[in-house]
């Protein structure tokens, strides 16, 4: 009951702020056990500039929770099933969201959780037998990154579960949900927005109610 109660005063507030009570078509086409969603939609103003909400689900009625401003790839949304690696695209599409991950050794958030190191990375090598994979340790690749990043950009994110079962090379990779630079930086091919939208965000969701994002 608390929680529901807790959803219902976030769906207020944020209504009252232009969170839309409208449930996009789309909601009503996820399977029944998906029960968070966070939509992206790029604006009309630039490419790389998105919209970002979060819906929940109650007793089967879709309520809006959050709505922000983001940022997506530079070159704005790759069309369905042509997103390659480099192109500076985010895959269009529905993906689960999850684990959760960052710096410090735990955070505020239903998702699973994994904490970055400076012994953590992910690996964009498309010749590698570990492409698109979190790797502890020196990866077996020629090229990858840090997931604890000098720049703060990593110290909250959300792993995007996009091309991983099965994973295609060359098909990108490391796509997550992070901190932006500005409002006005896109990404490399990830969401990014505001850190305390995504520690809201974070708090927010649940692995239980098998969230994920849908770009369009």
């Amino acid at each position: 009951m608390y929680r529901y109660i807790k959803i219902m005063l976030w769906w207020g507030l944020l209504a009252a702020q232009g969170c839309s009570t409208i449930t996009p078509q789309i909601l009503q086409s996820l399977d029944g056990s998906i029960n968070q969603a966070i939509l992206v939609h790029p604006t009309k103003h630039h490419p790389s500039q998105a919209q970002l909400s979060v819906w929940q689900k109650q007793d089967n009625s879709w309520h809006c929770l959050y709505l922000v401003s983001a940022v997506i790839g530079r070159n704005g949304l790759a069309i369905a099933d042509a997103k390659k690696e480099g192109d500076g695209k985010t895959p269009s599409g529905t993906y689960p969201l999850g684990p959760a991950f960052g710096y410090a050794p735990s955070i505020a958030t239903g998702l699973q959780y994994r904490e970055a190191g400076d012994l953590d990375f992910w690996v964009d090598d498309i010749h590698s037998m570990q492409y698109n994979q979190w790797v502890h340790g020196t990866p077996l690749a020629k090229s990858f990154e840090q997931m604890k990043r000098s720049d703060d950009l990593y110290q909250y994110g959300i792993v995007i579960g996009y091309n991983m079962h099965p994973v295609i090379p060359g098909a990108g990779s490391a796509i997550f949900m992070h901190v932006w630079r500005r409002y006005n930086s896109p990404t490399a091919g990830c969401v990014a927005l505001n850190q305390r939208y995504l520690r809201k965000i974070l708090h927010c969701l649940n692995r239980q109610d098998q969230p994920v994002i849908i770009l369009e």
